[in-house]
């Protein structure tokens, strides 16, 4: 045996090469130097890889804040609740866009809607800016596993179940769209005020069929296989995505979980038309006319589902958390839960989304990111989803794209108390036809301690709300001379926050009209 070593300058010709016999010392020296340095890299390496965390990133799917961790008074959450007791829980955290498409999109890739241009369902990044990075995409590319559960980008609930939805193929190595029998076999029993309508109306069905054979608890099996999975790959770090349906339309889950809310003691909301009286149009331009039909005892059991289908979703989140436990993942996987916006439950008459209220606007938002310190606390400054992207790549030392317009809340995940921006800013469309000037936009500021809304630069209305003294936003203060100084001040706050939610060019990324040819390094 023999070993090739290069001579050092001057005592040899230029590159020549010279052969040391391995049975002479200089060969054997030379032979275990080389050997202990390669052996000192790959374990450095297979090091490195363990030592970058892991990324468990859950998100449900039209959750509003009746979470007990939250201060709910009903509604049962033991696994969200022990899991804001291992990370930090953000007070005030909001959605930029309140509906699935746009708000999924601006969350994944890091930018306000103006940015990505997704402003409405059933439309996917890659036609307006497809060479923009994805947050999972960004951990593929420096070498994480991502897979993909359920709903991350925009999917047509109930009917997309179980396929790919309006999916980004460049987002992720494995996606896994299981479809339960809420899918498959209970449509044709679930009540809608829209007969066999089900996903943008307001529907439910207590299912006979236990959580296993439900989609969200499909999703569950299928997470603890990929985690897993994940366990015995030690030296690569992973980037799970798993997102549940519930609580979306159709509220479906098993009867157990509806025995547990009492529909007699379901809460209805009252004096609505003295609410509505100090409101501009739009303001309650999401209410939808089949909502006509809601009774009180309707309204009862839609709260009663909806609450329902929580509880069912937070069993199935408890099992993924479990297995993460169990397979001893946790001490190194940040674990994030969120939704992508809020829900009402009848609050200022409104029914679901789309709207800048605080109970559309506002989502649920949990960090558990090991070795921070913070563990058990409450950050009140005001962040929004458009903050993870920049968040998670910081704590993994993934690169980033440099364009992203979110904060990290990293300080905060170190010291809740820390301060960030300062506030949150939430866009919605109206519509409105062209002869009257087609769609305009409103868009919502808060502060932690206003909310102050214009609709279309305020010509079609405003909106200003005291939350320390008027948490439930009944009380609209736009038009108190008192306010005026105040108004002044948010309104040019609000002007400077909606000039950051778009591009250098200063112009809305346009839909295109070719399909993007999907490419991970390049696209």
């Amino acid at each position: 045996m023999s070993m090739t070593v290069r001579r050092r300058a001057g005592t040899d010709e230029p590159g020549r090469q010279t052969f040391l016999p391995m049975g002479s010392p200089r060969g054997r020296q030379l032979f275990w130097l080389f050997m202990l340095i390669a052996t000192s890299l790959v374990f450095h390496g297979q090091a490195c890889a363990a030592r970058r965390p892991n990324v468990l990133f859950i998100i449900s799917d039209d959750l509003n804040n009746s979470i007990g961790c939250y201060g709910h008074p009903k509604v049962e959450t033991p696994n969200l609740d022990r899991l804001a007791s291992r990370g930090v829980r953000f007070e005030r955290a909001y959605c930029q866009f309140p509906l699935c498409g746009p708000s999924r999109n601006s969350m994944l890739c890091g930018l306000h809607p103006n940015s990505t241009g997704i402003l409405r369902n059933s439309q996917i990044f890659r036609q307006t800016i497809p060479s923009h990075n994805s947050l999972p995409q960004a951990f593929r590319l420096e070498g994480y596993f991502a897979g993909r559960i359920g709903k991350l980008y925009h999917y047509n609930v109930p009917k997309s179940v179980g396929t790919n939805g309006h999916d980004d193929p460049g987002s992720w190595e494995l996606e896994l769209n299981p479809a339960g029998c809420d899918r498959l076999e209970e449509e044709p029993h679930i009540f809608s005020l829209r007969p066999g309508q089900f996903g943008g109306t307001l529907s439910w069905y207590a299912s006979p069929k236990s959580d296993q054979y439900h989609t969200d608890g499909l999703l569950a099996a299928d997470a603890e296989w990929a985690l897993e999975r994940c366990a015995r790959q030690k030296d690569r770090p992973f980037f799970l995505a798993v997102g549940f349906y519930r609580p979306h339309t159709p509220y479906v889950s098993p009867k157990p979980y509806f025995e547990r809310y009492p529909e007699r003691e379901m809460p209805v909301v009252r004096g609505v038309k003295e609410d509505q009286a100090d409101l501009p149009a739009p303001a309650l331009g999401s209410y939808k006319k089949e909502q006509d039909k809601l009774t009180d005892d309707l309204r009862r059991q839609c709260v009663q589902a909806y609450y329902a289908s929580i509880t069912f979703m937070d069993a199935q989140l408890g099992r993924v958390l479990d297995a993460l436990d169990r397979l001893g993942l946790a001490d190194n996987t940040i674990i994030v839960f969120t939704s992508d916006h809020g829900y009402h439950l009848g609050e200022h008459g409104l029914w679901q989304k789309m709207s800048i209220f605080e109970e559309s606007a506002r989502v649920p938002l949990i960090v558990a990111a090991p070795g921070t310190g913070a563990e058990g606390g409450v950050a009140y400054d005001p962040v929004g989803l458009i903050d993870l992207y920049p968040t998670l790549t910081e704590l993994c030392g993934v690169k980033a794209p440099k364009n992203l317009q979110g904060q990290s809340l990293v300080p905060m995940l170190k010291d809740p108390n820390a301060t960030g921006r300062g506030w949150a800013i939430t866009q919605v469309t109206r519509n409105r036809s062209k002869k009257q000037g087609g769609p305009f936009f409103g868009y919502s500021l808060r502060t932690p301690r206003w909310r102050y809304t214009e609709w279309e630069n305020g010509e079609q209305g405003r909106e200003l709300y005291d939350h320390d003294a008027d948490p439930r936003e009944l009380t609209n203060l736009a038009r108190d001379g008192a306010q005026a100084e105040t108004m002044a001040k948010l309104s040019r706050q609000l002007r400077g926050a909606i000039r950051q939610t778009f591009p250098a060019s200063g112009k809305t990324p346009q839909l295109r009209p070719a399909l993007w040819a999907p490419n991970l390094t390049h696209p």
